[in-house]
């Protein structure tokens, strides 16, 4: 990904204005984790979370 990252509330601004809720939010993570684990690793990096808060997203996302 480029150096033009966006944070974590832009994305989920984004989200919420396409309609998503919090519910549709978490089974976003838990499919992006399922199918692209690695990518998924990078998109947390990319967006600014901490290593404590990407382990967090990514076990969430991994129990479903």
């Amino acid at each position: 990904m480029s150096n033009a990252s966006m944070t974590r509330e832009q994305w989920v601004e984004l989200f919420q204005a396409t309609g998503l809720d919090e519910n549709m939010m978490h089974k976003w993570h838990c499919e992006f984790e399922r199918r692209y684990p690695v990518q998924h690793q990078s998109f947390l990096q990319w967006v600014g979370l901490s290593e404590k808060d990407i382990l967090s997203v990514r076990t969430f996302s991994q129990a479903g």
